[in-house]
């Protein structure tokens, strides 16, 4: 003999009717998911309507014109162009340093003790 039972001594009435008709909780959870489909999909039209509109509008200007106004990119041309710009107008001028900052490679002349140390 097992050393439990297999079943409870008293079952709840909730589970002795899921355990009869499981499909009287099974069919409700379906149908919702099912309505929750048709429901959404008047909000997902609207969505595809306004990104429709949006092409249309830049269409709209496409047709007018706008876009023939550009002139097109030639790399060879932007690189003559900046290569024609002189870079060599301009002087290097050093700042002052902060006081107490070393020059570079040179050691500072105090060495520096933190504060929690006691001497």
């Amino acid at each position: 003999m097992p050393t439990f039972q297999s079943n409870p001594v008293k079952p709840s009435k909730l589970a002795r009717t899921v355990k009869r008709y499981p499909l009287l909780f099974g069919a409700p959870f379906c149908l919702i998911i099912v309505c929750a489909s048709f429901g959404m999909q008047a909000f997902t039209q609207t969505r595809y309507d306004l990104q429709d509109r949006k092409i249309k509008q830049i269409s709209d200007e496409q047709a007018l014109g706008l876009g023939r106004a550009k002139k097109k990119l030639d790399i060879r041309e932007e690189y003559f162009k900046l290569s024609a710009v002189s870079d060599h107008d301009w002087e290097q001028k050093r700042i002052t340093r902060p006081p107490g900052l070393p020059e570079w490679g040179v050691p500072p002349t105090e060495p520096t003790v933190p504060k929690n140390v006691k001497s």
